[in-house]
């Protein structure tokens, strides 16, 4: 049986199934815990309209992925909506994360225009004290409030994101009640990865026995709530599903148009864990191709690949290595799930410096050991 799964992983063919793209680093909001550490402000060598054109023509040459066009705010660039477009014409899926304050009803008119099928909205607490002092923005949850009314009223999906830190720990359920009141067809929760301006929060990441716990929760809610529950920067929540499977009737989930899920997952339950260069690709704002947002080891240069996204998706050294599930070092090398969790590698990278290394956050001791 091990053979087996070995030969199937060493033959597996890997098609990026949700590739998120850093149109520009430009924001307006101050997080505390950007991996970007994004700023007001322009940055250098950011892609133009025809760039981003031919980057998506070859995108959809091999392979037709959900796009997520996010930044810094997305909306900062005046071409925006000619992009989501292009990408729509291509058959590709494209969504949006923007941060909120630009959103308004013919924000929304032209997203839908332009073929933007769902919208993230983030919160970061459960009240506007808790979101503004996360956001450092005054004002910042009144926008995310507005963002989501308009969305509601002109139709368009949306979820809702959360990044869990000992600052909203005990706000977590809150917050999930909070996005089902308002109507979001997701709810992602993500897990600090102490990146960017992140790292200037090791105080407030969770432990590893509470980020256990909360995963636990969060399974715990799929078969109560109508929502897709997804979770980000957590690879061993696979491993919990498996552990603690729970009945979801299909039925409650929202229809999306067109077939298949309009958010900005793949899907609910048991797919995989962390999608970082197997499923998953991040493109920064200067075209370096990454696993993750959290992990900036490079890929490839886009531009010096002529825009050949699948050239180095196909070919990189680097994400040949990171889907050497067997070579991790640790126990993410030998535990039974390690296929299905595999452990999050930009987290090992930030508190060992080396991205092969053991999920440092995790608690569970695998059944066997590699002899």
């Amino acid at each position: 049986m091990q053979d087996e799964q070995h030969t199937q992983v060493e033959t597996k063919e890997y098609l990026p199934r949700l590739i998120a793209w850093e149109v520009t680093r430009s924001c307006y909001l101050h997080c505390k815990h950007c991996r970007a550490g994004a700023e007001q402000r322009q940055y250098e060598n950011e892609f133009t309209t025809e760039e981003c054109f031919q980057l998506l023509d070859n995108i959809a040459g091999f392979s037709r992925p959900i796009i997520i066009l996010t930044g810094g705010e997305p909306m900062l660039r005046e071409d925006i909506y000619e992009i989501a477009r292009h990408g729509h014409e291509l058959g590709l899926r494209m969504v949006m994360a923007p941060c909120g304050a630009f959103i308004d009803d013919d924000a929304i008119v032209k997203m839908l225009e332009s073929g933007i099928q769902c919208i993230s909205i983030s919160l970061d607490g459960a009240t506007a004290e808790s979101h503004d002092g996360f956001r450092q923005v005054e004002g910042a949850f009144a926008g995310a409030m507005k963002a989501i009314e308009a969305a509601k009223r002109n139709n368009l999906a949306f979820q809702i994101n959360t990044t869990i830190t000992k600052h909203n720990l005990d706000e977590v359920g809150e917050i999930l009640h909070l996005a089902e009141r308002l109507g979001a067809i997701t709810f992602n929760p993500f897990l600090l990865v102490p990146t960017g301006r992140g790292k200037a929060l090791a105080e407030q990441e969770i432990t590893p026995e509470q980020y256990e716990a909360v995963l636990h929760w969060l399974n715990g809610q799929r078969g109560k709530t109508k929502m897709t529950i997804r979770v980000t920067c957590a690879p061993h929540y696979q491993r919990i599903i498996r552990q603690q499977p729970q009945p979801i009737d299909k039925q409650t989930k929202p229809a999306p148009p067109g077939g298949g899920h309009p958010d900005m997952g793949t899907g609910d339950g048991p797919v995989s864990g962390c999608m970082g260069g197997k499923s998953f690709a991040f493109i920064s704002h200067v075209g370096k191709v990454q696993i993750c947002g959290f992990l900036e080891e490079s890929a490839g240069d886009l531009r010096e690949a002529n825009l050949d996204f699948a050239s180095i998706w196909k070919h990189s050294a680097y994400l040949q290595t990171i889907r050497a599930v067997d070579a991790y070092k640790g126990k993410c090398g030998w535990c039974e799930y390690r296929y299905v969790c595999g452990g999050c590698r930009a987290r090992a990278y930030a508190l060992t410096g080396d991205y092969m290394e053991s999920e440092p956050f995790c608690v569970y001791v695998p059944r066997g050991k590699r002899t």
